[in-house]
């Protein structure tokens, strides 16, 4: 039997005091209304590209990218003190040349609820030894 080797981002363990309390709304509902019709736009966005390079290079050409898309964001570095960048994956996605607000004001470094990376811990989630997030994002 296999067992598996990473706990789904989904699922949170039942631990409050190493994880957090756990609330139902945030489950419910999302943060902003406007976040539904960001993604539903992305979402369309892509489905075009598709479309027109289908069109353009044919019918293995967007399976191709896809299959590129999927290798370069399995790519990660262990759990530490310097984080994955995905830079293939931005270089392949075109959103290496836009800055957007999360370039500049999403660095969990300058939350309040910085939690220092344990490198040990996050290798044993990492290789079945341990449960929980690898990083948790508040203690």
């Amino acid at each position: 039997m296999d067992s598996p080797k990473m706990i789904p981002l989904g699922e949170r363990p039942e631990d409050p005091l190493r994880y957090g309390i756990h609330g139902v709304k945030s489950d419910i509902i999302e943060p902003h209304p406007l976040e539904s019709a960001y993604r539903s736009t992305k979402v369309r966005q892509e489905e075009m590209k598709k479309k027109i390079w289908m069109n353009t290079y044919g019918a293995a050409f967007p399976m191709k990218m896809e299959l590129d898309r999927q290798i370069l964001s399995k790519f990660q570095r262990p759990p530490g003190v310097i984080p994955s960048s995905f830079v293939g994956l931005e270089a392949l996605t075109g959103t290496l040349e836009s800055f957007a607000f999360e370039d500049y004001l999403n660095d969990p470094k300058d939350s309040e609820s910085f939690c220092p990376i344990d490198m040990h811990h996050g290798m044993e989630v990492r290789l079945g030894l341990s449960k929980g997030p690898p990083c948790p994002s508040f203690m």
